[in-house]
């Protein structure tokens, strides 16, 4: 076994006033206030990007954050419990990621809070979570009727967990951020 720890360490700072690591009360009604954006610019910040694209905002890669919450529940007008698996997916473009200990306090308060209807929450759902990432956020919800029609797969594109290759290089390297040419010419 061997290491080298002559690497140069890089140092983000996250935003104080987030509440990962710290202890809080839980909220039981609806408060779109407990959700909070991470800049994307501070990891991004400490790479160099060579971007081709004429635009200084491009990025050399592509993609989404999907997120999913297997317990999302809210009442209906009535009081009754109501679930759903929610489904979001944010852009890697927006100025924010969703920090991940405030989106599961966000979504907690949705408990104890009424809706009329799943469309009303879908809808207030996309527009908090839209306004945090600091773009649209695509939001769905599978509600327990479609709960059989589910599949687990694999996200499209390369898996790397089925490449057989050797890694050497644990510090982050933009180069490994280019979209490859595959064999068919497209990208």
């Amino acid at each position: 076994m061997s290491t080298d720890n002559k690497r140069e360490k890089i140092t983000i700072s996250a935003p104080d006033d987030l509440s990962l690591g710290k202890q809080v009360d839980y909220e039981y009604e609806y408060n779109p206030a407990l959700l909070q954006g991470v800049p994307r610019s501070l990891s991004r910040d400490t790479l160099s990007f060579k971007s081709k694209a004429p635009s200084s905002d491009a990025l050399p890669f592509e993609g989404i954050d999907t997120w999913t919450g297997y317990e999302l529940s809210w009442l209906n007008m009535k009081g009754k419990p109501q679930v759903a698996i929610l489904e979001c997916m944010v852009p890697i473009t927006s100025e924010n990621l969703i920090e991940s200990k405030s989106f599961k306090l966000y979504l907690n308060s949705f408990n104890q809070t009424r809706f009329q209807s799943s469309d009303d929450v879908k809808s207030v759902l996309k527009k908090d979570l839209s306004a945090c990432a600091g773009k649209d956020v695509e939001v769905n919800l599978i509600l327990p009727s479609e709960f059989e029609t589910l599949q687990f797969r694999e996200f499209k594109g390369t898996l790397l967990d089925e490449l057989d290759i050797e890694i050497d290089n644990y510090e982050p390297d933009t180069r490994y951020l280019g979209l490859a040419s595959s064999d068919n010419g497209n990208e």
